[in-house]
Parts: structure tokens; C-alpha cells; sequence
């Protein structure tokens, strides 16, 4: 009809046009919205963390004589002897996480503290068998959502071995109270929380710090020539008590 002003040509166009009108014709800038992605949650935080409790037990095979490391610094000869030992060592332990997960880049991970008893038989060698007590450090390198976790640890330790130095046997050991030293490095693959499996290799020092040579007195006592062999390592890890009740970050 004649005198009625011409309906608005918006007022026919679909909504998604109107919004691009709107934003071509006003002077307001659309707000944006910006997506802030977080990091996929670390189950590795379920695993290793403060005050858990495992129990571990590991088997090695340890044949490969070697000269004792620190002979350079003690001023020793370095070299190995005549008579070849092989361990196999049974070890039972208590591992306790004094940390959390931490540290950047490839040193994160945690550290645990291990109470082990072991049994070590001798298929080779003068001596048949060999206890000790032992306690060490290990460091674990833990990788977000990796179930495999490097290690290296350490374990100090006090035992009792069937000395055959006494009875005159050469290059045996020289008294049945030792110490002993183990080094080993390998990897850990975790099942889940509860479960896992470990495999690398085993260094193990058994001396008695000379104490069967009367402390270096002539002619007095039966000297004592250390084992030092190394060898690979397995075992299985078990949590003890329940699951962490914290949220997984």
C-alpha cells in the first residue's frame, strides 16, 4: 500500500546473515573466546608418590668376574684373580617412596629408600652361600605416561659367607663376616598402581675390608681377596596397603 515505509530487508534475511551484517557494519569487535587445553591427567602420580610401600622381590644371575672399581683409588692392583665365582642372589626388600614425582625434564622422578635381606647361592667358587642385610638408595626417572621408568640404584650391606681362606683354600674369602656392596641399573615397566616388573643389570662386592689380616700386620691372618661380579637382575614389585586416595593431577 502507498504511504507505509517499505519492510526492513533484515527482517527477511536468515540469522547467520544478519550476525555477518552486524559484524561488517558495527564498530564493535566480537568478543573471542580463547580454549585453554589442559594436559592430559599422569598416572605415573598413582604410582610414585610420597610414603607408599612396596614389597620387592628380584633374582639375578651374576657370572662376569671383574676387578673391584675402586682398586685405583685404594692402591690395589686392578685385575681380577685365578678363581672365578657366580653369584645368585635372591633378595627380598621393602621399598619406601620418600617423594613425590619431581624435577624437570629427563631427571624427574622420585627417590626410595629399600630395607632388603638376601640369599646368595655360589655355583661356582669355594663358598656355597652367602646372607646379608642390606639398605640403599634408588633413584626412579619418571616420564609422564610412561610405563616404563629408568632406574639406578644402591645398597649397602653386612652378611655372613662360609669362609674357605681358613682352611687354606687360595684367593677364598678370608673370614665369614663381609660387607658388601650392589649397584644396578635398568628399567621398571608398571602394570598398573599395585603391579610391576623390573630387569637390568647387578654389580655385588663381597669383601671384609681386610679385617681377616689382623689390619695389615706380618704374617698374621688369612687374606682376603674379594668377589666382584655383575650380571642381570629381575624382579617383581607389589604395592602394600591401599591406593593413593588423592586426586590424580
Amino acid at each position: 500500500m502507498e504511504g507505509l515505509p517499505a519492510p526492513s530487508a533484515s527482517r527477511d534475511q536468515p540469522p547467520a546473515i544478519l550476525e555477518n551484517n552486524l559484524g561488517k557494519n558495527s564498530s564493535v569487535e566480537p568478543p573471542i573466546t580463547t580454549v585453554h587445553q589442559s594436559k592430559p591427567t599422569d598416572f605415573n602420580r598413582a604410582i610414585y608418590y610420597r610414603n607408599k610401600l612396596e614389597f620387592s622381590l628380584e633374582g639375578g644371575w651374576l657370572p662376569i668376574n671383574i676387578p673391584f672399581p675402586l682398586d685405583i683409588f685404594v692402591g690395589d692392583a686392578y685385575n681380577t684373580y685365578p678363581l672365578k665365582y657366580t653369584l645368585v642372589p635372591i633378595i627380598a626388600s621393602l621399598r619406601w617412596q620418600l617423594d613425590s614425582v619431581g624435577s624437570p625434564w629427563i631427571l624427574r622422578g622420585n627417590w626410595d629408600l629399600t630395607f632388603s635381606g638376601s640369599v646368595t647361592a655360589m655355583p661356582r667358587g669355594p663358598e656355597t652361600r652367602y646372607f646379608s642385610y642390606d639398605m640403599g638408595i634408588r633413584r626412579n626417572f619418571v616420564q609422564r605416561n610412561w610405563r616404563v621408568a629408568p632406574y639406578f640404584d644402591i645398597r649397602l650391606g653386612v652378611g655372613n659367607i662360609d669362609a674357605k681362606g681358613p682352611q687354606g683354600v687360595l684367593y677364598a674369602q678370608g673370614e665369614d663376616l663381609t660387607f658388601t656392596v650392589n649397584m644396578g641399573s635398568g628399567v621398571r615397566y608398571n602394570f598398573n598402581p599395585r603391579y610391576a616388573i623390573s630387569a637390568g643389570l647387578n654389580f655385588m662386592h663381597i669383601s671384609n675390608l681386610d679385617l681377616s689380616e689382623g689390619n695389615g700386620k706380618p704374617f698374621w691372618g688369612v687374606r682376603n681377596y674379594g668377589i666382584n661380579v655383575y650380571g642381570p637382575m629381575v624382579g617383581i614389585d607389589i604395592r602394600l596397603g591401599r591406593p593413593r586416595r588423592t586426586s590424580v593431577q
